[in-house]
């Protein structure tokens, strides 16, 4: 394919699927407990909100 696109002087883009569901922009507000390991000490009740979207969310392949 490169060298068909090559000999007509063609441009090719590229698109990586792997990580665009973590480009989208959440619409809803969405709450998530914090990740073991990552709490300070005396802050372990407290959530994150999430601004981007995940993989496994519901909404991610909308948002993308």
């Amino acid at each position: 394919m490169l060298s068909v696109v090559a000999s007509m002087d063609l441009e090719v883009e590229q698109l990586y699927v792997k990580v665009s569901f973590l480009q989208g922009d959440l619409e809803e507000e969405i709450y998530m407990h914090q990740l073991e390991g990552f709490a300070d000490t005396g802050t372990e009740n407290l959530v994150c909100r999430l601004r981007k979207s995940l993989y496994g969310l519901k909404q991610a392949p909308r948002q993308w």
